[in-house]
């Protein structure tokens, strides 16, 4: 993986990508993960853009069966703010992991705001060629064969133009069979007058790659997607439109797929600004009574009880317009100028 893929992508990254800080990449059996850095001030989606036709161009220098790279834009803001399971009674790994990275995965990537990595869990699934050692060594043949002859006929080629008259047709030669079983009928090799096929030596399934990793969901197998936000997006928003995408994606999915939701980030949200309204009335309310109990002016109560909502309600005003949304940060600095405002009020009201 080091020498023949993260070593030729990180060479083409550096020639052909710009404003590039420095890279990182970690490489794992079978897999590897490339981490691009860049420059303060630099065009995250010209980058992007750059990455994916520069990873495009060099596929054809990788290893054959190399899967294209999944280029994932991510920063401290990109963080998990859905988890989806994808199970069933009755359905295999296979069917699952297909779904949710086929069907399931490709709808909610249009979401907008939502960026959907792979699923987790599952089997993926690959159509797998058994080979019989022993009768490919009675006939005489390697495993090399087999791989030609089926690399050589699973293939539609463009065969060029055919003009008939006035018209003129495009001419493809398509050898792709139309179902899996088909496989086991092409010819290997002719030895001594008798043709070899597939199914004498080999047997072709519907069967899945090696699992890396397993998912389970109340002691069953089962398979989980992951629902990121951008950096500019709001939690609330992207988790607002998967759930009003999620019945229109089940229509389409298998009855016997279960949808549900095991992760959401947006009820920790709506919990912190109820807290914060919560704790901003609650300080109003005891700031006003201090007052008209201590200086018994219903009009000084009056403005200290105004003032702390209003003050808040501006500040959340202002962050709209200057394009910020509520997350954490803002919410604690809201939590924080609460008690600012109880202290400001109360000083205030005892000036006057």
């Amino acid at each position: 993986m080091e020498q023949r893929i993260v070593t030729a992508s990180e060479r083409s990254f550096t020639t052909t990508v710009n404003d590039i800080e420095h890279i990182e990449s970690q490489s794992l059996n079978g897999v590897s993960v490339i981490k691009v850095f860049f420059q303060p001030g630099a065009k995250i989606e010209a980058a992007v853009a750059q990455l994916t036709s520069n990873t495009q161009t060099i596929l054809r220098g990788l290893p054959p069966g190399i899967t294209p790279p999944l280029i994932i834009r991510y920063n401290a803001s990109n963080v998990p703010i859905l988890q989806l399971s994808v199970s069933s009674t009755s359905l295999s790994e296979q069917e699952l992991y297909d779904n949710g990275n086929n069907f399931l995965r490709t709808q909610l990537a249009t979401v907008q705001g939502a960026s959907v990595p792979l699923p987790y869990g599952g089997k993926p699934r690959q159509i797998m060629v058994d080979i019989d050692p022993q009768a490919l060594f009675a006939k005489g043949l390697s495993a090399t064969d087999v791989t030609t002859a089926i690399s050589a006929q699973n293939l539609i080629l463009p065969g060029g133009n055919a003009k008939l008259g006035d018209r003129e047709y495009s001419v493809r030669l398509n050898s792709s069979p139309q179902v899996l079983e088909a496989l086991n009928n092409l010819p290997i090799k002719q030895i001594n007058g008798t043709i070899i096929y597939i199914r004498d030596v080999a047997q072709v399934h519907d069967g899945f790659a090696v699992q890396n990793n397993i998912v389970r969901r109340d002691g069953k197998r089962s398979s989980l997607l992951t629902i990121l936000k951008s950096g500019s997006a709001s939690t609330l928003d992207v988790v607002a439109r998967v759930k009003e995408r999620l019945p229109k994606i089940q229509a389409t999915l298998p009855k016997e797929l279960n949808l549900d939701i095991l992760f959401d980030q947006s009820i920790f949200v709506k919990a912190s600004i109820h807290g914060v309204l919560t704790e901003g009335l609650i300080a109003a309310c005891l700031t006003a009574a201090m007052i008209l109990l201590f200086l018994g002016s219903w009009r000084s109560t009056l403005i200290v009880a105004i003032s702390i909502p209003l003050s808040i309600i501006c500040s959340i005003i202002a962050l709209r317009l200057i394009g910020q949304t509520l997350n954490i940060m803002t919410l604690g600095g809201l939590s924080l100028a609460v008690g600012i405002l109880v202290d400001d009020a109360t000083v205030e009201i005892e000036k006057s």
